[in-house]
């Protein structure tokens, strides 16, 4: 509460301009509706929640100035602060007064008034040990009794007061001279010295876990000697260790010991560079990304990518977008990323489709489509550009991650360093810029597969001609101003406006340079074959894009009129002939959907049927006088031309007469009883045996006899085991260990003779399948095989196979 009271004592005593500054620093506070009085500034201004939203805007040395204050405790003086800081010098001091500027603009630092330093309550509960440093002797000797406070005392050699805040007091002040500190370090046991001296280096203990009521572990060696002088303070219950005093750790750090304060940002190697050079590749980079953007989304729009089970577009739909746009994993990534941070694409189901936003913004220019995606980018909550995990793990896009302020902040911080290069000069390596953005936004988050800091995000901005040349570009400048106006000028000064235009050759190509409208990419895509994009696309006509267009509708004079008028010049004659020849073999032959044919010899009782009112619901057509056909299954057709009184008969596949013979009802053979040894009940097996037999059609069991392979080889009466027959069957059986001697036969003969066979497999992830397999080829320990289930070409590990069928 007294933090808030001077805060406001020291905001009513600001001017207008300086309140406007720190109204304009901390905009996170000012959210509606405003503060009525500075006393409810004051109070908003301390918030934690708007403080921690200040802390991601500053540099390095407004957090080491705040942590420093931290440290020493507040209220502290200035010259105290600029004395740890090692800033009483008049250039590190200058540079402290600016700090400390930017600091009271964003209300987290102030004066007093009576030459004093006070800070906000969040920002020093922001660092548990500031500087490595402990809480003060004061603090930490809170819960002392005054006969432990008496006796540190009489140990120090100090004669102790007569009260307990008089002896706390005594006690302070000598901790608060360094050196006394040192002079009673220094006659010290060695044991106690060395301890001492890696505390006060801020060497954290090692963890201690107790069982609650248990004793707590004994004391380190030394450690009771600095208890009972006040230069280790014990807590209260003995569960944690021995905790030294700040005043104690800054006094045996020494008096050159100071605080780490860099106010100077570092440089890299710079190299001149015209304004002309940088716009110039800016215009480059950032035209050839929204070619590439809108290729990307408009193979989105064609085909609506699958997402993966777990979220997020995986690797093997982005290579197939990336490879259909023509477009590297990079861009395909950041124009997803950005495109959905701008609404252009939702989730829809199991897929990723174009909103009706996307619609819109495919018809508007480039340099509009561009300056929607690079709002995006700036805002986006996460790195898109990034492939792979801390584990080397691919990573899917537009997965919904988690938000990342860091990553925002890394942004920020690479235009906040490029607009710190002196004018006409640029880096000549840019991943020199990455110690600059960890100067410019400490709590900025580095992708942990960077090889150098902020390698991912500095590569970003090159490929949408935020920084060209090592310089930042005029898109950059507009971007970190938040001048969004300005910045949509400037895409429309680098960019060029779509082409509407194309030129179409002799050698059936069109070629559009620039980026081609939403109107032509579109007529050009149903039409012909896109060949390549970027700063100049290319299309292919032939007959089978011409024969789509057909198939689509378009006529061959609509297919004329449309390209004559975006054609730069009349159409060549091979493009003509194309269409031409192209569309008078179109249509000769037609395919009619159809679940049976009706023929007879009578046209004029095919053309009764077609016109039967009743019989309206088969969904006949009359394809020709003595031909119709019926929408409705065989047996549905027959059944209802029966009912009307017809007498139609149905026909096999093989176009003879279907013999409709109903087969009286038998009762199924009984099951046969289990296997028995011995004589008695052998003769009712036999018998059984035989009925069942004798059920079996010959010809049926002829044909499985000569499918079956050939009966194996008889065990080997030396081994045991039963006898290869072939090289195929002992290789197998060396990796299908699983597998019995008859299963292994089965899948040798597949593999030699080219036979189709059912198999039982077991996956890595445990999954059982059975699977019919054909084409096989033996590649030990694998099987290569077409597989029926996937229906695509797949590899099998032969110890994964459980059992084998003859298919």
């Amino acid at each position: 509460m007294k933090s808030r009271s001077t805060l406001a004592t020291w905001l009513g005593s600001l001017d207008d301009l300086r309140l406007a500054r720190v109204l304009e620093a901390r905009k996170d506070a000012m959210s509606p509706p405003g503060p009525r009085s500075v006393s409810e500034l004051a109070d908003r201004l301390q918030r934690p929640g708007t403080v921690a939203l200040a802390l991601p805007l500053l540099a390095l040395p407004h957090l080491q100035v705040a942590e420093a204050l931290a440290a020493l405790g507040v209220p502290a003086s200035r010259d105290a602060l600029a004395e740890l800081l090692g800033a009483a010098d008049e250039e590190p001091s200058r540079e402290l007064d600016a700090v400390l500027e930017v600091l009271a603009d964003h209300a987290l630092v102030w004066p007093d008034g009576v030459g004093k330093l006070r800070m906000a309550g969040p920002l020093r509960q922001t660092w548990d040990a500031p500087l490595g440093l402990d809480a003060h002797l004061e603090h930490l000797l809170a819960d002392a009794t005054s006969d432990e406070l008496r006796g540190m005392l009489a140990a120090l050699g100090v004669k102790p007061p007569g009260t307990k805040p008089q002896r706390l007091a005594a006690l302070v002040e000598h901790h608060s001279n360094p050196e006394q500190v040192v002079s009673v370090v220094a006659k010290a046991p060695a044991a106690v010295r060395k301890l001492l001296e890696r505390r006060a280096e801020g060497v954290p203990e090692q963890p201690q876990f107790i069982v609650f009521g248990a004793v707590g572990p004994g004391l380190e060696p030394g450690a009771r000697w600095a208890l009972d002088r006040g230069l280790l303070i014990q807590d209260r219950h003995g569960y944690v260790p021995p905790r030294m005093p700040a005043e104690v750790a800054l006094a045996l750090r020494g008096p050159r010991w100071r605080a780490p304060f860099e106010p100077v940002p570092p440089s890299g190697r710079l190299a001149s560079v015209t304004p002309a050079e940088v716009d110039h590749e800016a215009s480059a980079v950032a035209t050839a990304f929204a070619s590439r953007a809108a290729s990307v989304l408009s193979v989105c729009s064609a085909t609506a990518p699958t997402r993966l089970k777990s979220g997020g577009i995986g690797a093997r739909e982005l290579a197939r977008i990336g490879k259909a746009a023509q477009a590297e994993d990079a861009v395909v990534r950041l124009a997803l990323e950005t495109a959905h941070a701008a609404g252009l694409l939702d989730q829809d189901g199991d897929r990723v489709a174009p909103t009706d936003a996307y619609d819109a913004w495919a018809e508007q220019e480039p340099p509009e489509q561009f300056a929607v995606l690079l709002q995006a980018w700036l805002n986006l909550p996460l790195t898109p550009t990034r492939a792979r995990d801390e584990g080397d793990k691919a990573l899917p896009a537009l997965a919904g991650a988690p938000p990342c302020n860091g990553c925002v902040q890394a942004r920020r911080g690479l235009l906040a360093a490029a607009a710190q290069l002196p004018a006409g000069q640029g880096t000549t390596v840019t991943s020199e810029l990455g110690p600059l953005i960890a100067w410019h936004r400490p709590l900025a988050h580095a992708s942990p597969a960077d090889g150098t800091p902020f390698a991912t995000v500095i590569r970003e901005a090159e490929i949408l001609g935020v920084l060209a040349h090592g310089a930042l570009s005029a898109l950059g400048i507009h971007l970190r101003t938040g001048d969004m106006e300005g910045l949509g000028i400037e895409c429309r000064r680098l960019l060029p406006s779509a082409t509407a235009t194309a030129r179409i050759g002799a050698d059936l190509t069109a070629v559009v340079t620039g980026t081609p409208s939403a109107r032509l990419a579109g007529l050009l895509d149903s039409l012909a074959n896109r060949e390549t994009s970027g700063t100049a696309s290319v299309w292919r006509f032939d007959a089978g894009s011409i024969r789509r267009a057909l198939d689509a509708g378009h006529t061959p004079a609509d297919i004329t009129a449309d390209l004559a008028a975006v054609a730069a010049g009349p159409l060549p004659q091979p493009l003509s002939y194309l269409i031409t020849d192209t569309a008078r073999g179109h249509g000769r032959v037609r395919i009619a959907p159809a679940a049976c044919v009706l023929h007879g010899d009578e046209p004029a009782l095919l053309a009764e049927l077609a016109a039967h009112r009743k019989l309206a619901r088969l969904g006949l057509r009359q394809l020709a006088p003595t031909v119709l056909v019926s929408r409705s299954p065989l047996d549905t057709t027959l059944t209802a031309l029966r009912a009307e009184g017809y007498a139609p008969v149905a026909e096999t596949a093989e176009g003879t007469v279907r013999i409709e013979k109903t087969r009286p009802q038998r009762a199924a053979a009984p099951v046969p009883a289990p296997r028995r040894t011995g004589a008695r009940g052998s003769g009712r097996i036999a018998a059984t045996g035989a009925a069942k037999a004798a059920a079996v059609d010959p010809n049926i069991l002829a044909a499985q006899l000569l499918k079956a392979p050939p009966t194996p080889p008889e065990p080997a009466p030396s081994e045991g085991e039963a006898a290869f027959a072939t090289d195929t069957e002992e290789i197998v059986a060396g990796w299908a260990k699983r597998l019995p001697y008859s299963d292994v036969h089965q899948l040798a003969h597949a593999i030699d003779t080219g036979e189709p066979v059912t198999v039982e497999y077991v996956a890595t992830s445990g999954n059982r399948t059975v699977r019919t397999l054909s084409h096989l080829t033996l590649d030990p320990p694998c099987l290569e095989a077409w597989c029926h289930l996937r229906d695509a070409e797949r590899v099998f590990t032969l110890s994964r196979i459980h059992s084998v069928m003859p298919e």
